[in-house]
């Protein structure tokens, strides 16, 4: 628990994107919360209407094709976390996504585990792992990791781990491992289609509403203050490095997850999941859709994957270079994402009560 500070009054958003302001004091007493903006919902709901209402209007291909972009979503929602509300730049997500990928094709190939209460388990356990073993490398030294720091040595992660699996027989070099058998329960497969978007739907909504609490808890807020003010949340006798580092491995464990099911989903897995190119399209995700609101990066995915889709297949020679266009052009011109056109500044990172009932400036004037 961090330590008091005596007559110090400190107020830090309860949540980016959130619905309240929470303004903290030297009494002890729960803090006090005042209403705010509620566009956050509305936006969620027509998404997740959208979402449930695909499979029926889209043509079967087009289903398979929507399955892929909801398990990058999910992908994307781990990155949100670890940089929208830690500030921690990785740019090596991927390889909590990719090495959860390989392991759960390795269970597949070699000893013929298929069951989804097993492999999903184990990709996120794996995806736990390694975001583990690289946090506490990179944030829990002696002295606080500069963002610098703790960015290169990612994707340091990321290149290295790329170059292991491409090097690696085992592993299937260049080529991956393909043919991954189908998840299965019990006599039934998993198989593309309706069922498999509707799985990977369920839990991308259970693991969102999970990653929502968080965020609205104590732990939660502590999270923003750390990205608002690091010294500061310092000061109140939080450790900052150990919350970095508990909310790197969260993010590595969702990851992981998603790897898990990105590889029953394509059948096959291969040394780009694990490399900088995937590591950073889940940045670009991000910061299109508008970091620090969980439901941004979601979007993002959605939209970045889509446009992507329909220029591929309109002007394939050069729709890479349009795609570059479109997402410099929108971070130019709304660094906040595409959620900064209907959620203002206020709800997506909350305020620091000024306004707020019980502030400094009042007990100053009270008698």
């Amino acid at each position: 628990m961090p330590k008091s500070m005596g007559a110090v009054k400190q107020a830090i958003p309860a949540e980016i994107g959130g619905e309240t302001d929470i303004v903290m004091d030297n009494s002890g007493a729960a803090p006090q919360v005042a209403a705010g903006r509620k566009v956050l919902p509305i936006v969620e709901g027509v998404v997740l209407v959208a979402a449930l209402a695909a499979p029926l209007v889209l043509q079967d291909y087009l289903t398979v094709f929507a399955t892929r972009v909801i398990i990058l979503a999910l992908f994307a929602l781990s990155f949100d976390l670890v940089w929208g509300y830690a500030g921690i730049m990785s740019f090596g997500q991927a390889l909590f996504f990719g090495s959860a990928g390989y392991g759960v094709a390795l269970l597949a190939r070699d000893l013929d585990i298929t069951n989804i209460f097993l492999v999903l388990p184990a990709g996120t356990v794996i995806g736990l792992t390694f975001s583990l073993l690289l946090g506490g490398f990179l944030l829990l030294g002696r002295h606080p990791s500069s963002v610098i720091f703790v960015s290169l040595g990612t994707l340091t992660g990321s290149y290295a781990a790329d170059r292991l699996a491409r090097g690696w027989y085992y592993l299937g070099g260049q080529n991956g491992i393909p043919s991954i058998s189908s998840m299965t329960l019990g006599g039934y497969e998993f198989s593309e289609g309706p069922p498999f978007y509707y799985l990977v739907l369920g839990i991308l909504i259970v693991v969102y509403l999970l990653c929502r609490f968080l965020v609205r808890s104590q732990f939660g807020l502590a999270l923003a203050g750390l990205r608002e003010n690091e010294q500061r949340i310092a000061f109140f006798g939080y450790k900052a490095q150990h919350l970095k580092a508990i909310i790197f491995a969260v993010g590595g464990a969702i990851a992981g997850l998603a790897g898990s099911l990105y590889a029953f989903h394509e059948g096959f897995v291969w040394p780009n999941m694990v490399g900088v190119v995937v590591s950073t399209q889940v940045v670009l995700y991000v910061l299109f859709g508008g970091s620090g609101t969980l439901i941004g990066a979601v979007i993002g995915a959605v939209i970045v994957e889509g446009v992507s889709f329909w220029l591929s297949d309109n002007y394939r020679d050069i729709w890479p270079i349009i795609l570059g266009l479109l997402l410099l052009l929108v971070i130019l011109f709304r660094p906040l994402g595409l959620i900064s056109f209907v959620l203002g500044e206020r709800e997506r990172v909350g305020s620091f009560g000024a306004k707020a009932k019980g502030s400094i400036k009042e007990k100053r004037n009270a008698p």
